[in-house]
């Protein structure tokens, strides 16, 4: 559990555990239990030494926070995990002892735990994205050609369906959690090339060791080291801080379909959940508040990873030290967006009726486009947008409808005067054709989702 509220309050105690001293430190000792193992499987080592070391390798058995303390006069966590590690050993086998972290590198301990690390928190981001995309398809698919209004820079623009709206906001989610799936194989791979990344010690048999331990500890054998090569791991940064801006949008659109004065999205009642601690009528948009904090927060941590890719030579100066405090943090960051906008999700109430009730409060102004296009054919397109610019302003001036001033104007005007009927005119101020015009859209992007097994 973290001692900071703040990133407690910004995810999960599941996520800021996958990353905690104790789940750190334990992944270096799983490292150097399988190292042992590994090593005394090809003969470098006896196999006696092996389950000695391997006896010892469980956080319980050493001072957790001793080390963490230590780890910043020493340089590194490995170097006073591995001390406490020798002297457990030698207390009962001084030959094993000379045996503990043979061949390795602090470098391999810690990228090999945080590798552990990063394997249970992605598959914890992925099960918390199912929710999201099983939910959000589903209103997707419930809402298909419900109407509402589209909005762009930020003013009512025309009428769109809530399926289409929900679809758009599921389609970069779906493909960000198919990406880390095809990434998160390649990426997460065993660190193992001692002091300069040659693996001098073990010659040879360093590869085998390698392919052994990956074998035993779930992780990608590396056929080289890696302790300077951090493309794979900026590149499942980037796709990290991708998802956390695809969510942060969705809740963004959500909150503002929140607002007392919108009302189109609620969110089921939940003691104590979004209170205010000075008005008690109020319900604000706890989940989407979360998704959008981590919006904020990813990009700089990603952009943190991305600025300690120039390590130096063999092994980096600060900003490998670096990367390992922003990876934790971007992982942790963005798996409680995904939880928290998978409750928000499961808890969303949809007024289809406040929908409709906003898109005829712009009092038709929302179809002048296919008001244009009707009488374009008859008037030519200047004419037909001059007209029916005319007729909005009127229907702003005098709080009256488009399709009023409109008739007005068309009657006033010679020229266009039978130009159209009335059941032309009455389909195209038509919410539901509207609406049922955007659905396809629902389509589009879910069959897109669904041939990339994005939806699986």
């Amino acid at each position: 559990m973290t001692e900071f509220p703040f990133e407690h309050f910004l995810s999960t105690p599941e996520a800021l555990d996958c990353f905690s001293s104790e789940a750190i430190v334990q992944g270096m000792l799983d490292f150097e239990a399988s190292l042992a193992w590994a090593q005394s499987e090809v003969g470098l080592i006896p196999t006696g030494a092996a389950a000695a070391i391997a006896a010892h390798c469980r956080v319980s058995l050493l001072d957790c926070n001793a080390i963490v303390v230590k780890s910043s006069h020493a340089g590194a966590l490995a170097i006073p995990m591995v001390q406490q590690l020798r002297a457990a050993v030698a207390t009962v086998d001084k030959e094993a002892a000379r045996y503990v972290h043979y061949g390795a590198t602090s470098q391999d301990a810690i990228d090999t735990a945080v590798m552990i690390a990063t394997k249970k928190s992605l598959a914890m981001l992925d099960a918390e994205l199912g929710r999201v995309v099983y939910a959000v398809a589903k209103l997707a698919r419930e809402h298909r050609s419900t109407p509402v209004l589209a909005r762009t820079l930020m003013q009512a623009a025309q009428v769109t369906s809530f399926g289409a709206k929900c679809s758009n906001w599921l389609a970069p989610i779906a493909r960000s959690r198919w990406a880390l799936r095809e990434l998160k194989s390649d990426a997460l791979r065993i660190q193992l090339g001692g002091a300069v990344g040659t693996r001098a010690l073990m010659g040879k048999q360093g590869v085998e060791v390698s392919r052994l331990m990956a074998e035993r500890l779930g992780l990608t054998s590396a056929p080289a080291p890696w302790h300077t090569q951090r493309d794979r791991i900026a590149r499942i940064s980037a796709e990290l801080g991708i998802l956390s801006g695809s969510l942060s949008k969705m809740a963004r659109d959500i909150a503002l379909m929140m607002q007392s004065e919108v009302g189109e999205l609620g969110e089921s009642a939940e003691d104590g959940r979004g209170g205010s601690s000075a008005m008690p009528h109020k319900r604000n948009p706890v989940g989407a508040m979360i998704a959008i904090a981590s919006g904020v927060r990813a990009p700089l941590r990603v952009a943190g990873i991305l600025a300690a890719m120039t390590q130096e030579h063999e092994r980096g100066l600060g900003n490998w030290q670096a990367e390992l405090a922003e990876w934790a943090g971007l992982c942790v960051t963005v798996h409680g967006a995904a939880h928290a906008m998978g409750d928000f999700c499961s808890m969303l109430i949809v007024d289809v009726a406040r929908m409709r009730a906003n898109i005829e409060s712009q009092r038709g102004l929302v179809f002048t486009e296919a008001i244009c296009q009707l009488l374009a054919s008859d008037l030519g397109k200047n004419e037909a947008e001059a007209l029916v610019q005319v007729a909005s302003r009127k229907a702003i001036a005098n709080d009256s409808s488009l399709a009023h001033e409109l008739r007005i104007a068309l009657a006033a005007d010679p020229m266009s005067f039978g130009v159209i009927d009335e059941r032309e005119l009455a389909e195209a101020f038509s919410v539901d054709s509207a609406a049922s015009a955007a659905a396809w859209v629902v389509d589009a992007n879910l069959n897109e989702l669904a041939a990339m097994r994005a939806l699986d």
